[in-house]
């Protein structure tokens, strides 16, 4: 199976402000770090994403919410809450990024490329009806309810390696006991949600807090094992990851320790599994991560582990 490469310019066009740490140079140094590959480049297929539609996004949001985010972009932006921003451009850009994510889905489900998303705003923050951590709209959330109810796929598992708890991403699917959610995220940190015991409501969930500062094997080892849980009674049909990049050591807003090579290795591991589950219909994309150029490092090499097999 091919790797696609999905991203769209919109993206680029939410203005968070130059001393914002979600920025679009976040976004740019994924194709800068991808140029220095010459054999990935290549290799991959480079695709724009579509836009999503509002009934798209309704599959996770009230309406009522994306209407006025549409509204207040239109009307030359504003503070959605202290950390989240809305610029003229942030509406496109958030439909483009849910748009890449739902693209990405249809290519897995086909059987046409596994894909990383290269999107902004980032989304696994984002409530039913209000933004928070600096997303707009549940991208990953709203592709796993697409996969479910417009492309018939049975079970999504959805893991998030973010140094942040998935609060929003969890939010919107514990009440699908057909979509399985893993956190591993830093505690006690932002958003101060997530702890061991929050199962959701139908046992769908598994949250792994951590402190910051372990080794990074440490990190690895607990994400392997509460997946390994997660799907012991529970076979995807499609392997969604949320890939914050956060999670690398000396992030600003992190204090985790993982290193490019944990990254490679957890996707080799999660693509091993995934291509005994469900013919390797994976894909991922970006939610934070603070160092541009560790950004683009990391995506380059979860590519590269994507193409693997």
């Amino acid at each position: 199976m091919k790797v696609a490469y999905v991203s769209h310019a919109d993206c680029g066009r939410h203005d968070t402000g130059w001393r914002h740490p979600e920025h679009v140079g976040r976004l740019r140094a994924i194709p800068r770090a991808l140029r220095e590959d010459v054999e990935l480049y290549h290799a991959l297929e480079q695709v724009e994403g579509r836009h999503a539609t509002e009934d798209d996004i309704a599959l996770a949001h009230d309406a009522r919410y994306v209407a006025g985010v549409r509204r207040l972009a239109e009307s030359g932006g504003g503070a959605l809450d202290p950390d989240t921003v809305v610029s003229e451009g942030s509406w496109d850009a958030a439909r483009a990024a849910v748009g890449c994510v739902l693209d990405a889905v249809d290519m897995a489900v086909d059987g046409n490329a596994r894909a990383f998303c290269a999107v902004r705003p980032p989304g696994h923050h984002a409530l039913k009806d209000h933004a928070m951590g600096f997303c707009l709209f549940g991208n990953v959330a709203i592709g796993a309810h697409y996969a479910r109810q417009r492309r018939g796929v049975e079970r999504v598992l959805i893991v998030d390696w973010d140094v942040h708890h998935g609060n929003g991403t969890q939010a919107l699917v514990e009440h699908d006991p057909s979509i399985r959610f893993v956190s591993m995220h830093q505690w006690p940190w932002y958003p101060g949600t997530g702890a061991a015991a929050d199962r959701g409501p139908h046992r769908s969930v598994w949250n792994v807090p951590m402190p910051g500062h372990l080794a990074p094997d440490v990190y690895v080892a607990a994400l392997q094992s509460a997946v390994t849980d997660a799907t012991h009674d529970f076979t995807p049909g499609l392997v969604m990851i949320s890939a914050g990049f956060d999670c690398l050591a000396g992030d600003p807003l992190g204090e985790f320790t993982l290193e490019i090579e944990h990254i490679t290795q957890l996707t080799r591991w999660l693509l091993s599994h995934a291509m005994n589950w469900c013919d390797g219909r994976m894909l991922a994309a970006l939610e934070g991560g603070y160092d541009p150029d560790r950004v683009g490092t990391a995506s380059v090499a979860m590519m590269a582990a994507m193409s693997s097999p």
